[in-house]
């Protein structure tokens, strides 16, 4: 089974946490579910390199990276991830899509009223519990 090593954003602005909707995907089971953005790690790279570049890809947005978050380890039915979070800051609200279909800016306490992929749930549970 592929593992990949992976990295994702918490984006906070006003106190609101940004939640990016994906598209349809050959995977049922991350169609059209939110997620954190973020994407691979590429060889060589370090972990918050590919976060500021993986956000300027799929965002054309800067963002501070504060601090890491939590770690995720989840397996999928065809593939695994390890998933390394991190809070990160924006002075901006403003962005593209270029990626995702939708987002939301929701604070946490309603975070759990979305869709979420399998593998944001243990970040959602812990960012509602902080």
């Amino acid at each position: 089974m592929k593992h990949y090593n992976v990295v994702a954003a918490i984006i906070m602005h006003n106190n609101k946490i940004l939640c990016m909707q994906r598209g349809p995907s050959k995977y049922n089971y991350i169609s059209n579910k939110y997620e954190f953005p973020g994407g691979k790690i590429e060889e060589n790279e370090t972990e918050i390199n590919a976060l500021i570049r993986e956000i300027k890809e799929e965002l054309i947005i800067d963002i501070s990276v504060e601090k890491k978050f939590i770690i995720v380890d989840h397996t999928y039915p065809d593939f695994k991830i390890t998933m390394h979070c991190y809070i990160c800051t924006s002075e901006s609200k403003a962005f593209t899509l270029t990626e995702h279909i939708d987002y939301k800016w929701l604070e946490k306490l309603e975070l759990e009223k979305l869709d979420w992929a399998a593998a944001d749930i243990p970040i959602i549970k812990k960012l509602i519990n902080e």
